[in-house]
């Protein structure tokens, strides 16, 4: 089954006029690109029927973001509200949130970001600052949020705030998460531009902003349960081991014609992806189960995010003069911060491995 869907995948990228990128889905917003898509069902694909989405499975989910990942397809308009906020509202959106905004993500008409890090909390999400205080109706937000991943040009994002003061006995409680729209009262995006000139990151201020009660995300107080397990869509999917593939498919393309010397290294990033792949597979595999897999999505995450960079200084070692290499210098540095740094995600595989013994 997923065979003939990627062919039908492949030809439908072969007709599109976009050039191939790295990292594409972080930073290649074609919303129109992505309407293309959402009309041949590939936008939130696991996204079932009765809330407009073609109810297809995680496995074909994986093919076709897996031939648009090499492909260097620019898919960042939808990616985050497939990639994660698709199943966080299916698990814990109500009816109403869930009729709302699943046919428009299906459609590929409702853009998502995620309201997450902040200044002083970084990848320690237990930090932040951000509060959330009950008013008639709903609730105020205030704080910052930073390194928002496509705030300007989304429709929406889900921030996390504190809504009862820290528990110095469980760090975790008494967060909880919204789902607020990015051009309402209050609400200031302001760019944080790359040194490679590209603006995709954004600081987000919210400013005694009002959330109604309708649009909080699950429950009130439960925001670092809802998190954990959304953290397993961020981290385990293709993207974090695939982003600097089209450098590496072109780098082996100019070996092969003579064009670059022979080196043993390529043969080891393929052999890694390869690797990676297998274990991305199988997080797949237990996410259409239903079962957990926070752990091994962290393990993609450090393992894929790692080889990324490694692809890219392969490549400059060999002396690649391509668009694709700049693009990857230049955006190395994040590959490893993005989706929880991995200092972080050592502790979290090392905390699980201790409980597992």
């Amino acid at each position: 089954m997923t065979a003939a869907l990627r062919a039908e995948v492949r030809a439908f990228l072969a007709a599109q006029p976009f050039t191939p990128a790295v990292d594409a889905w972080h930073g290649g917003w074609d919303q129109e690109f992505t309407r293309a898509l959402a009309e041949r069902g590939w936008v939130g694909m696991t996204i079932p029927r009765t809330y407009g989405g073609p109810g297809r499975t995680y496995p074909e989910r994986y093919a076709v973001t897996e031939e648009l990942l090499a492909a260097g397809a620019p898919v960042a308009a939808h990616w985050i509200a497939d990639r994660q906020v698709a199943p966080a509202l299916l698990a814990y959106g109500s009816e109403e949130q869930k009729r709302d905004f699943l046919p428009r993500i299906a459609a590929g008409g409702c853009s998502f970001a995620i309201g997450m890090s902040e200044p002083d909390a970084g990848s320690d999400l237990a930090s932040v600052r951000t509060r959330g205080e009950p008013a008639d109706g709903g609730w105020r937000l205030t704080g910052t949020k930073v390194w928002t991943t496509g705030a300007h040009l989304a429709d929406a994002f889900v921030v996390l705030a504190r809504t009862s003061p820290p528990d110095p006995d469980d760090r975790h409680a008494g967060l909880s998460q919204f789902v607020v729209d990015l051009r309402a009262p209050g609400v200031a995006v302001r760019p944080i531009v790359s040194m490679g000139g590209d603006h995709h990151f954004n600081e987000v201020t919210l400013t005694d902003v009002f959330v109604p009660d309708a649009r909080v995300l699950g429950r009130i107080g439960d925001g670092w349960r809802q998190v954990t397990a959304e953290l397993g869509y961020e981290r385990s999917g293709p993207e974090r081991f695939l982003s600097t593939l089209p450098l590496l498919a072109d780098t082996a393309a100019a070996m092969g014609r003579g064009e670059l010397p022979g080196h043993p290294g390529l043969g080891r990033q393929v052999a890694r992806v390869a690797a990676l792949r297998h274990l991305s597979h199988g997080v797949a595999a237990a996410l259409q189960a239903g079962e957990p897999a926070e752990t091994e999505a962290a393990l993609v995450k450090l393992l894929g995010t790692t080889l990324e960079g490694d692809i890219v200084e392969l490549a400059d070692q060999l002396g690649v003069t391509t668009p694709l290499l700049t693009t990857g210098l230049l955006r190395r540095p994040g590959f490893t911060l993005r989706g929880g740094s991995s200092e972080i995600l050592r502790g979290v595989i090392a905390r699980d491995l201790e409980v597992r013994r």
